[in-house]
């Protein structure tokens, strides 16, 4: 069918829903110029439910009026005309529900979907402007009402919609268009418009996928539109089966569009959660889903692992948990730097590439002095902590393109790539002063210590020498520092061709 004529048929459909009474009046009265807060506030009045339910938002924290609200005239005095008449709209709407069906759209689901819209949207929008959030909160609330439309008025082609979305990566909007002949978006819009709701309603129905296809010029309807457009993306979060694309949508596309930073961005998906359960309690829904976005990502990563190991997906997901597991096999169980033989690969490698690049390349050997006397005193344990706090501590010396490693017992091995001798024997000298006037600390004892290095370098140019040469020479030097009494620092010098 071509998109009139999926309209005809929603439009002609006995199941389309109609709106609440009050609901229906309210936007027929709205665009009125002569009807007043007075108006509004007796048409409320008139449904005991409804007023009851305004009164107790009213008196809630969202509000936090300092004096108890007992009427719905009071409300309206107190909040406002178009906070009550939104207010009003959105309980009004909340109540739409399926009578007497059973099929595969979840309506509980699906209020649940649009009231984490309209909470995430109110929550962007207080980063952005000060404003009252009632407006926002109805935009998104009704941004996907043409999900309902059609689901209530062509509930078997919508059936099958929702069956292709469970099992294909498409977009609930594309496979809306090629069963249907038109999408939720386009049939929410014309049903809305017919219902006479107002542009700030009817335009984020029409455009809350494609913020971009709207071309007026209302700065503050675009700002609307944005906003609307966000909120949806940190809904499909909490309920998509791709959480993670989502989150990267949303850091990506707020960042272009409302300029927000990391700490915004974290801010906004924090509150949102614990927002909506709140609000949705004040709205008599129950949420039972109340995971932080951060719970749900990393549910959904432990998820992704073991799918892809179980089906050897070579992703990226696979790849970096590879890597992983590839570096945890390179690192020295104790000390969680590099291990012997990772270093003598790494040595080997990065002598070759000094050559190719014709640059400098510096070892530092390094060793605790006296740690047979100090483990004799304090004992292996309290030696293995010291091996391990003093590794965290070397590393913190280190630029994140050095590598260290342990060569052996209280043996460590530094590798500098592109770094002279001279420039070694600085940062050398540098760990060997810092690590002597620092104080370990293992449960509430304090412990002093200090170590020895050897610094040798490597000129390509000008070297022949191997890499079992260079760890030699550094070797060399290293154990002169220990004769001269340790906590000392050496260069190996070359001897002299004659």
């Amino acid at each position: 069918m071509t998109k009139d004529e999926v309209l005809k048929a929603v439009l002609e459909s006995p199941s389309l829903p109609t709106l609440p009474t009050v609901a229906y009046k309210l936007i027929s009265i709205s665009s009125k110029e002569e009807i007043g807060m007075k108006d509004i506030a007796d048409l409320i009045s008139k449904d005991a439910s409804l007023s009851a339910k305004v009164l107790k938002i009213a008196n809630s924290a969202l509000y936090n009026l300092p004096c108890k609200i007992s009427t719905v005239h009071q409300a309206a005095s107190r909040l406002g005309m178009n906070a009550i008449r939104n207010l009003t709209l959105s309980f009004s709407f909340l109540s739409v529900k399926a009578k007497g069906k059973k099929d595969v759209f979840n309506y509980e689901k699906y209020w649940e979907r649009s009231l984490s819209n309209a909470v995430a949207a109110k929550v962007i929008m207080a980063e952005i402007v000060k404003s009252d959030w009632e407006e926002i909160f109805i935009a998104g609330l009704l941004q996907n009402i043409g999900e309902l439309i059609i689901a209530l008025s062509l509930p078997q082609q919508y059936e099958q919609v929702l069956l292709e979305a469970s099992h294909s990566g498409k977009d609930i909007v594309e496979i809306e268009q090629q069963i249907i002949g038109a999408d939720h978006a386009f049939i929410g819009y014309e049903v809305a418009k017919n219902w006479g709701f107002p542009a700030q309603l009817l335009t984020p129905i029409q455009y809350h996928h494609c913020p971009e296809g709207y071309k007026g010029s209302d700065k503050n309807l675009r700002l609307t539109l944005g906003v609307v457009y966000l909120s949806g993306i940190i809904t499909n979060i909490l309920y998509s089966n791709n959480p993670q694309k989502y989150h990267q949508k949303f850091l990506s596309e707020s960042k272009t569009m409302l300029n927000f930073d990391d700490e915004i961005i974290e801010k906004i998906l924090k509150l949102v959660v614990s927002e909506t359960t709140q609000t949705a309690s004040l709205f008599g829904f129950h949420m039972e889903n109340s995971e932080s976005i951060e719970q749900i990502l990393q549910e959904a990563n432990v998820a992704l692992s073991a799918i892809n190991i179980a089906y050897d997906q070579k992703n990226r997901e696979l790849e970096e948990k590879s890597k992983h597991l590839e570096k945890l096999a390179n690192l020295d169980s104790l000390t969680e730097v590099y291990n012997h033989g990772y270093f003598q690969n790494f040595l080997e490698k990065e002598i070759n590439l000094a050559i190719r690049k014709n640059a400098t390349l510096s070892l530092i050997m390094a060793d605790v002095d006296d740690f047979k006397k100090f483990n004799d005193k304090y004992g292996h344990q309290t030696g293995d902590f010291i091996l391990k706090e003093l590794c965290k501590f070397m590393r913190k010396t280190l630029r994140d393109y050095d590598m260290i490693a342990r060569y052996g017992g209280e043996e460590f091995a530094i590798v500098l790539v592109e770094t002279s001798g001279q420039e070694a024997l600085i940062v050398a000298e540098k760990l060997r002063e810092s690590i002597a006037l620092h104080m370990f600390i293992d449960k509430n004892k304090k412990y002093k210590l200090t170590v020895s290095f050897g610094v040798a370098e490597m000129k390509p140019a000008a070297d022949t020498f191997t890499k079992d040469d260079l760890i030699g020479f550094a070797d060399k030097a290293l154990f002169e520092s220990k004769e001269k009494g340790g906590n000392k620092v050496t260069m190996y010098a070359l001897p002299v061709k004659k």
